[in-house]
């Protein structure tokens, strides 16, 4: 286990505070959509965390957010066993491959990736109208293979590999997917996406324990933000204004971009 020097443990209140802030937004919008680690992640560079650091505290942060919104979603998913069975395991593999990626690759190799990761994430950010558009006009569509077929265990397995890279929009990716190749309702997929999205967190997590920097200070403010968040995203979510919480992550990742190009 390696722990980043310095970092936030040094840093103002107001800054500690805003972190906090940031992970019960995060842990709100990733309960609802996905792609909170838009919100988080820039926010911790703006702090000063190196991005490796950064991404890596954020992930563990986010884990007990998962958790909080994986339980507020529960009623979801009943019945739905089977399917978490067979998506969860290819989930862990992605997770665990992208982790690992995450961590053999050289540190310049994410830094410069970076900039376009966000940008991609905010495209699939913007576009996800259109995908929950074709959620609910697919119920009149032919009937989907069991459990989605070997495309969408496939699909899950690659969002996994994203998501133990980096993780921003992953739940927009899991949405998409799975509102495509299963015969279920928006909710019953939401359910299921905190679920595979915690199980890829939790195991790239797991894996960052013994392998890579991490600000305990970030974890740990990120982790009670994002508790309180997916709290919050589970009960009232629903009746948020998307383009309003659309705005703010688009505009958030910009400032992020920036942050990174430009240093």
């Amino acid at each position: 286990m390696t722990t980043a020097a310095a970092g936030l443990a040094g840093a103002s209140g107001w800054t500690q505070l805003g972190v906090c802030a940031a992970g019960i937004g995060a842990g709100m919008i990733n309960t609802v959509v996905g792609s909170g680690t838009l919100i988080t992640f820039p926010v911790l560079l703006a702090a000063g965390l190196p991005p490796i650091t950064a991404n890596v505290s954020n992930t563990l942060g986010l884990v007990p957010g998962s958790i909080s919104g994986a339980i507020g979603y529960r009623r979801e998913l009943a019945g739905q066993g089977g399917l978490l069975r067979r998506l969860g395991s290819a989930a862990l593999l992605g997770g665990l491959t992208g982790a690992t990626l995450l961590v053999e690759l050289p540190a310049g190799a994410f830094t410069a990736a970076v900039p376009v990761l966000i940008a991609a994430a905010l495209v699939l950010v913007l576009v996800q109208p259109l995908l929950a558009k074709r959620l609910a006009a697919r119920q009149s569509d032919k009937p989907r293979p069991e459990y989605g077929g070997r495309a969408l265990l496939v699909g899950v397995f690659l969002c996994g590999i994203y998501g133990g890279y980096f993780g921003a929009a992953q739940g927009v990716l899991l949405l998409g997917l799975m509102g495509l190749l299963l015969d279920k309702g928006l909710q019953e997929i939401n359910a299921v996406k905190n679920v595979l999205a915690l199980l890829i967190n939790g195991i790239a997590a797991v894996f960052f324990l013994f392998s890579a920097p991490i600000d305990w200070r970030a974890v740990l403010l990120v982790a009670v933000g994002s508790v309180i968040g997916g709290q919050l995203g589970a009960l009232v979510g629903r009746r948020l204004p998307p383009p309003v919480l659309r705005g703010v992550i688009v505009a958030v990742g910009l400032v992020a971009i920036g942050r990174v190009v430009i240093g």
